[in-house]
């Protein structure tokens, strides 16, 4: 690929990339190490795309399929299988909620949502990608993401309304009763 293709593929695609990668990795330097690699996998084999439009999807792929690599490596991935299933109704609160935070803080209660979730949602909201684009970034079937998506934003919810019973925190709520930081 010549360099001023790159150089705007780059520029064209780095801020989203880097986004979701943040949104996966929930730290600022994995998020930079996994945008950073799915550039030199592009470098080193996207020549052999053969439908440029299609430049974007193989991005998130290969960033998504990046990111699960390292997880298997470091024996941390979970299964959906293992995650609870959300029965309970959203809070009438949540509404409220969602009007009083800022972009900022949905971002960061989003990091609070379990990460098989939080890529379709991440993916869905904040990158406008399509339910098909979705499926073919995280090699799932689209009955998967849209399912992913409904459960993603039940979780979501659930953060939200305990967000808005402690407006003041600086942690995130995770399932399972687990407490992280906020950055």
């Amino acid at each position: 690929m010549p360099s001023d293709a790159f150089t705007r593929l780059v520029d064209d695609h780095y801020a989203s990339l880097y986004r979701f990668a943040l949104s996966l990795a929930r730290n600022a330097t994995d998020a930079g190490d996994l945008t950073q690699q799915t550039f030199y996998v592009w470098a080193t084999k996207g020549s052999g795309l053969r439908d440029p439009s299609k430049a974007k999807t193989w991005l998130f792929t290969t960033l998504y399929r990046e990111f699960l690599r390292i997880r298997r490596r470091e024996h941390r991935v979970s299964a959906i299988e293992d995650q609870p299933a959300a029965l309970k109704d959203p809070p009438d609160d949540t509404m409220d909620v969602v009007r009083r935070l800022d972009a900022q803080d949905v971002v960061r209660v989003l990091q609070g949502v379990d990460e098989v979730f939080r890529a379709p949602l991440t993916l869905f909201y904040l990158e406008d990608l399509s339910y098909q684009e979705i499926a073919e970034a995280l090699m799932v079937p689209v009955g998967t993401v849209m399912s992913r998506l409904s459960r993603g934003k039940t979780q979501l919810r659930d953060l939200l309304s305990e967000r808005a019973r402690d407006p003041q925190s600086k942690t995130i709520p995770f399932p399972g009763g687990r407490k992280g930081a906020a950055s």
